[in-house]
This record gives C-alpha cells, structure tokens and sequence, in this order.
C-alpha cells in the first residue's frame, strides 16, 4: 500500500512538472510567438504582416491580451484535465473493481477476482487482493465442510437437542427430539411449550425448572431414565436456550450391575474373612474339648466372639447405609453441637463459631463427622494438624474437615465418593459415600480436594436457605 501511494505521488509530480511546461509553452504562445504575429496579421492584412509583427512584439493592445490568455486558460486547462484522466484511469478502474469485489464479499460471494496484467503496484494490489479472495474461498469451503460434520453428529446422536429462541419456539431440532417430542416430525418453528404440554408431567415440570435433573419418565408402558440440562447462550446476538435430554437407562443399568458385582465382591470377602477363622477355631475348639484340655478354650470362643462382632458390625454398617432415613432438619446451636461431637472424636477447631445456626438433623451430621476425622486421624499425619472450620457464607454452612497426610491422587479423588469404593485393607468404602448420600439428602454436597502442603480438605455443603430467623 505504501509502494502504491508513493508511486501515485512520483506520477502526480510528473503531471504538474507537466503541466508547468505545457502552461509556460501556452504563455510563450500567447505572448511572443505565434499569437501575437497571427493577431496582427489578422488587424493589418497579409501584407503589413511583418511590421505589425514587429509592433505587436512591442506592444499587444490589451484586448488582444485577454482574449490570448482566455484561450491560453482554455488551452491548459484542456491538457490538465486530460494528463489527469489518463493519470487515474488505472485507479478509477480499479476502485470500481474494489467497490463490486467488496459488494460480493458482503453478500458471501468469495469468487470475485479483479483481471490485470499491470506489472506496477496497482497490479501488485490486484494481485493481493485475488490472493485474499482464494484464500477467502478455501476458508469458506473449510468451514462448510465442518458445518456439515457437525450438523451430522448433531443430528445422529442419540442425546435429544431442542435449540429455542427468546419467543420458546424451537429454531433448531436433531432426529432424537423430533422422534422424542413430535414422533419423527419436524420440530422447526413449533412452540416448544406447546409440544411439552403432550409429554409427561414430569418432564415438563423438570423444564419449567430451568435447571438440571435426573428424572424417571413412564414411557410406552416403561420407565426411561433422563438426564436433563439446561443452559441459556446469545446465538447472533439473540438469547436462545439450549436442552439436551440424554438417555440415562442403560448407563444406569450397566451402573446398577456393576455396583452391585462391587457389592458382592466386598462381602463376599469380608464374609470369607470373618468366616473362615469362625470355622477354623469352632474346629479347633471341638478338637480341645475332645482331649479335655479346656484351659485354652476361653481364648477361643473370644476370638470367635470378635469375629463374630465385626461381622455383626459389617452387616449393620451396610444395613445403615441402604436404610438412611430421611433426615429431619431442626436448628442447631454450633457451639451445643460441637460440644457433644468433642466427646466422640479429636479435633482442633480452626475457626470461629458461627452465630447463626445450623439447619439440619444433628444426629446424621454429627455420624458423617465423625466418620471424616476418622479418616483424617487415619490418614497418617499429625493428630493435632486434624482441623475442624465452619463458615457461614450466606445461602450455605461450610464445614471443613483437613489433615496432613499424603492426600489423595486424581483417579482416587475421581471415585472416592463412590460406594464400597475403598483404597484401605479393611475398609468397608461406605464413610464417604455415606457422607456424600446424608449431604445430599439434606440439600447439600460434599466436595474433595488436595491441600497445598500435604494433605486433604473435604468440604461439607448444607443450606441454611430454610433455618427460621433468630430471635
């Protein structure tokens, strides 16, 4: 662009340079030769021609002056105006092929090229630009290309997509949505409020929610399982809503089978080790009393008796968690609370009492804490770095359970949460899970996460949303 500008200036100098001649030759024509000389031959006659020439020179009368340089105006403006249409003759052409090419651009016709065969920097910009139109054109075959993958994944996976705009009318619908909500039909510029007035209660209320959900819909005669979500976007500067509805039975199902393998494989081996022994001293004991040496006996039946309770303690543990009640929240006063939990377990509290108080069941809080200082008495550290925080942050009370020990790894964090999920020996995986079902069962959650500096935090989330006002 530069070179192109300091070329149109070196012929823009050219043309006054030009110009200048060509106006100084009409001056000299007009004033010395050869206007004088034909005006005076024109007043005097051919014959007087050379001494009218000679007075001329001297002295031209003041009219004739005028009128000479009228014509030497004339004259010169003539030649600029011509120097200057063959000056920008090439530009003026090329704008207008710049002007159509920008035209197409707009209307996304990319397959505008400009013709030149200039070799100066006009035909270098042209050639720029017919690079930039091919270039324009392999970009735009590129992402049609990739539209057309995509629109083909979207359309054939088997997760339900119901694109919406701001007035709830369905702008875009994949062959899953159309088979779930219109029975193959399209779903194009329907109301996706009227379509969900066909559809389960369930399913309705759970979009008129706005938010995600797992949910069970009874259809044609069975239960399908779905899962739900939700998420608002601007598309082309316009608010549009997004729901997916994905198919959640047979993951579920797989799932289901594969917790309870999980299930019997941890009984099947707790049961073997508690039975086994049992089976063991009961022989043994029968084989001391037949010789009579019932001194050694005592010792076996007590161990008999210990395995027998920690099976005892096994099943019950097990029996809990598939009995969880459901909880009853009530307020609890912290400091109460943390008096009577101080009797159960050690711990340091690393945080001010909350004044406001708690809204849950004590009773079920107080076992999921007692299980997560276990475990973080467990975990190998310092007795006194096991901490105990509660937060009051608004909508929830966060309370923090940390230690020093050696953490956890990713795959661990990934499923420690999980049922009979356990990395100990003897670990039943249920304080966790257990943890994780009361939690929820409240309304809350509980969160993992590595410390900086060794050592785990995990976070236990209840609401206090419902806890009546103090006072």
């Amino acid at each position: 662009m530069w070179q192109l500008l300091n070329s149109l200036r070196a012929r823009l100098s050219l043309l006054l340079v030009a110009a200048g001649v060509v106006g100084a030759l009409i001056l000299v024509g007009v004033t010395r030769w050869p206007l004088p000389q034909l005006l005076a031959w024109l007043h005097g006659g051919a014959a007087g021609a050379g001494e009218a020439a000679s007075a001329a020179v001297t002295a031209t009368p003041p009219q004739d002056v005028y009128i000479a340089l009228a014509v030497g105006l004339v004259l010169l403006m003539l030649a600029a105006i011509w120097l200057a249409g063959r000056a920008l003759d090439p530009v003026s052409r090329l704008l207008r092929a710049l002007e159509g090419a920008v035209a197409s651009y707009r209307d996304g016709d990319f397959s505008f090229s400009i013709a030149a065969n200039r070799r100066d920097e006009l035909g270098k910009l042209i050639r720029m630009h017919n690079e930039l139109g091919h270039t324009l054109r392999e970009q735009r075959q590129h992402l049609a290309q990739r539209e057309l993958l995509l629109d083909t994944v979207v359309q054939n996976t088997p997760v339900a997509l119901v694109l919406t705009d701001a007035a709830g009318r369905v702008a875009y619908a994949n062959i899953a949505s159309r088979h779930l909500f219109n029975e193959g039909r399209s779903l194009a510029g329907l109301d996706f409020a009227e379509l969900l007035a066909e559809a389960p209660q369930v399913l309705r209320q759970a979009v008129e929610s706005g938010e995600d959900a797992l949910l069970t819909v009874d259809m044609d005669g069975s239960d399908e399982t779905f899962h739900l979500s939700q998420r608002a976007f601007r598309l082309q500067g316009r608010p549009h809503r997004l729901h997916s509805f994905r198919r959640m039975t047979r993951e579920l199902s797989r799932q289901e089978v594969a917790t309870w393998k999980r299930v019997i494989r941890v009984i099947s081996h707790e049961l073997n080790n508690s039975l086994a022994p049992i089976s063991s001293l009961a022989h043994s004991g029968a084989e001391l009393a037949r010789r009579g040496d019932v001194d050694r006996l005592p010792s076996v039946f007590a161990t008999i008796g210990e395995r027998a309770r920690h099976l005892h303690g096994f099943i019950a543990g097990y029996a809990s968690f598939a009995k969880l009640p459901t909880p009853r929240p009530v307020a609890v006063e912290w400091a109460a609370f943390l008096e009577g939990l101080s009797l159960h377990c050690r711990y340091r509290l690393a945080s001010a009492v909350p004044e406001r108080p708690g809204w849950f069941d004590a009773a079920q809080v107080e076992q999921v804490l007692i299980n997560l200082i276990k475990n973080a008495h467990e975990a190998g550290g310092p007795d006194d770095e096991v901490t105990l925080s509660i937060h009051d942050v608004g909508a929830e009370m966060r309370v923090e359970v940390a230690d020093r020990g050696p953490g956890m790894s990713e795959t661990v964090l990934a499923q420690a949460l999980l049922p009979f999920y356990s990395t100990k020996r003897s670990g039943t995986g249920l304080g966790l899970a257990l943890a994780r079902e009361i939690a929820e069962a409240h309304g809350g959650r509980v969160l993992l996460a590595n410390r900086e500096g060794g050592g785990l935090r995990v976070t236990l989330l209840l609401p206090t949303a419902k806890a009546p006002p103090r006072g």
